[in-house]
């Protein structure tokens, strides 16, 4: 299972590194065109936020891994432990619960917009929206890869990432 996972991350993490290169490359171009040449590519803007769309939800499962998003964790810090795991729990639940309601309405909102067509390119809205069933799916694998430790220690993986580089820089 560690396998999987290590190969599972370091796809995720090159999906984000390629699309944020693409789009930097992409807008810089733009721009250096437009000043140096007095033209632009028309695609530039829509292509990149489209590719902004995409690394959102992609990235949002790696950030939930290392426990980057917003939380509170007062109530929990003030509880016993055992309260504080039922709470942890309860919160694993509803986050199960909302990245499978992000696939489900991800998938349906494809469906609707697949036959709408972008200004620029000309190609379905729902290639777009199919991060947000794409990045709900991530989000899910990553969730289950790491949800024991937050419930049972409120642990991330950055605890075992900083303290792997920490004891290397001493």
């Amino acid at each position: 299972m560690k396998t999987f996972e290590r190969y599972f991350l370091s796809a995720n993490r090159w999906a984000l590194i390629l699309l944020l290169a693409a789009m930097a490359v992409i807008i810089f171009v733009n721009v250096a065109l437009r000043y140096l040449t007095s033209q632009s590519i028309e695609w530039a803007e829509e292509v990149s936020r489209h590719m902004m769309i995409w690394l959102t939800f992609l990235g949002a499962g790696p950030v939930l891994r290392y426990g980057g998003h917003i939380a509170i964790e007062n109530l929990q810090d003030a509880l016993p432990r055992s309260l504080a795991v039922a709470i942890r729990a309860f919160v694993a639940l509803l986050l199960f619960a909302f990245f499978g309601f992000m696939v489900w309405y991800g998938w349906l909102y494809m469906e609707r917009t697949l036959f709408q067509l972008t200004a620029a390119t000309q190609i379905p809205f729902a290639y777009i929206y199919a991060a947000m069933p794409v990045g709900g799916v991530l989000l899910l694998v990553h969730w289950a890869l790491i949800v024991r430790g937050y419930v049972l220690e409120r642990k991330f993986a950055a605890d075992a990432h900083f303290d792997a580089t920490a004891s290397a820089s001493l």
